[in-house]
């Protein structure tokens, strides 16, 4: 790389890990803790890429883009930012960052996304504005919280089709969140001014209704919820109504929970409208796919709950330990739901455990992988159960890839646990118990983080 990076965060650290790597890879690097500092090396012609926090001692990092782009137009600025909800990405979006980066980053993966900005030629355009500047200022409405690299990649991803006029189609099981995508990508849009109508079976029923639901919208946003379950007539329509809108042309957008190419082959989709919906496709992953984001969307409705009925709840550590390892089939509004119970019938501020397993008691979960072997079962069996039971979770989808290592794991670690509890954890008769080498043992102790006490043994 050949060129001048001006860097500004507060962390010393971040500040010296880039300026290192930076300088490393043959970029001349200025970093500082201050926007006044960086506005002035700005307003000095400094610099060929910005690399910017968003939160800083001295004022907010995207509020400078528009005057970035004013002094130098075509100075690509990569925004980082701790702040991990979608909001983030929408309004770098808005102040037509180059790039956006959620922390913790991948020091490789910036690097990649600093050279081709060094490369770029950045259009000049100017700054969007808005008739309210507090519709951007809505984060409590928009529960799309996480920072794991799946909803980072969604984040980004809607923040690209936001203003174009692509049809789009959104995926995911119910409860993902996909009809708040769809708000999302309309409230941050050209069309934030334009009525925003979602459109079901009962309105698409008769010859008329494409004209009606058209004149609804007024060049806004169509939303078609669940596709897959309308009829064929009704898809005929949507045909229709998308080859030929009228005069004032809407944002067509659609969610799904059901695998449409598989709907399509057994003839229950139209395929010309499979094609025009899907311009762009943004597939919402499941919450058990993502259980780094439990304890931020648990935080996140603990203080809505907070805000809107004065009571102030925290999950102990055992208790948010049992939300991460339920499998949550109904997603992310079963967890809303979940934390709402809690916080009203939670005895003591802080919740515990046993009150999230009364609450989750009574909902659909994956069953332990060595639970319920009856006298007439066995193992096999039991893990069949097991497996047939989480794929049946996925609906008419396959569960993320890496299922062979997960399972090996899950019933490795109680066989291993209870190997070591039955041989009062002498290491050398469980390795011998289980019929493997001692460093073995070892090794898949340190891996599994399995815990082992020496105690008398039991049998």
């Amino acid at each position: 790389m050949d060129g001048t990076v001006l860097v500004a965060d507060d962390d010393r650290t971040i500040r010296t890990v880039l300026t290192q790597a930076l300088t490393r890879a043959g970029c001349k690097v200025h970093a500082t803790s201050s926007l006044t500092t960086l506005m002035r090396w700005v307003g000095e012609g400094k610099g060929d890429v910005v690399i910017s926090d968003v939160m800083m001692p001295d004022g907010n990092g995207l509020e400078m883009l528009p005057k970035i782009a004013q002094d130098r137009p075509g100075l690509p600025v990569i925004v980082i930012s701790a702040q991990n909800t979608i909001m983030t990405a929408i309004q770098a979006a808005e102040a037509e960052a180059y790039d956006y980066l959620p922390k913790p980053f991948d020091l490789p993966d910036l690097m990649k996304r600093t050279a081709r900005a060094l490369e770029a030629r950045r259009r000049v355009a100017p700054a969007r504005t808005t008739e309210d500047p507090a519709e951007l200022e809505r984060p409590e409405d928009l529960p799309l919280v996480g920072r794991t690299p799946a909803m980072q990649t969604l984040y980004r991803l809607v923040a690209r089709v936001m203003n174009t006029d692509l049809p789009v189609l959104i995926t995911g099981e119910s409860g993902t969140g996909k009809s708040l995508i769809a708000r999302a990508i309309h409230d941050f849009s050209d069309r934030r001014t334009l009525p925003f109508v979602t459109v079901t079976a009962s309105d698409l029923s008769d010859l008329e209704g494409p004209a009606r639901v058209l004149a609804r919208v007024k060049g806004g946003t169509l939303l078609f919820d669940e596709l897959g379950d309308l009829d064929m007539d009704a898809q005929a329509r949507i045909v229709r109504m998308m080859d030929t809108p009228g005069d004032h042309v809407p944002r067509f957008m659609a969610t799904s929970q059901g695998n449409l190419n598989a709907a399509m082959e057994n003839g229950r989709m139209r395929q010309d409208l499979f094609y025009r919906i899907g311009g762009a496709t943004i597939d919402v992953p499941a919450l058990r796919e993502r259980v780094d984001d439990i304890p931020l969307l648990a935080e996140h409705f603990l203080m809505r709950a907070e805000r809107d009925t004065g009571v102030s709840r925290r999950l102990s550590a055992d208790a948010l330990e049992l939300m991460r390892a339920y499998s949550w089939p109904g997603n992310v509004r079963q967890l809303e739901n979940a934390i709402r119970r809690l916080v009203l019938t939670s005895r003591a501020d802080e919740i515990s455990r046993t009150e999230v397993e009364g609450v989750l008691g009574s909902q659909p979960e994956v069953e332990p992988v060595l639970g319920g072997v009856g006298e007439a079962d066995n193992l096999s069996a039991s893990i069949g159960r097991h497996l047939r039971r989480y794929f049946d979770l996925h609906g008419n989808m396959l569960p993320p890839p890496g299922l062979y290592g997960r399972i090996l794991r899950e019933m490795e670690t109680p066989l291993i646990e209870i190997a070591l509890e039955a041989t009062g954890g002498n290491q050398a008769k469980c390795a011998d118990l289980l019929g493997i080498n001692r460093n073995t043992l070892r090794k898949k102790i340190t891996d599994l983080d399995i815990s082992v006490t020496r105690r008398r043994k039991l049998m």
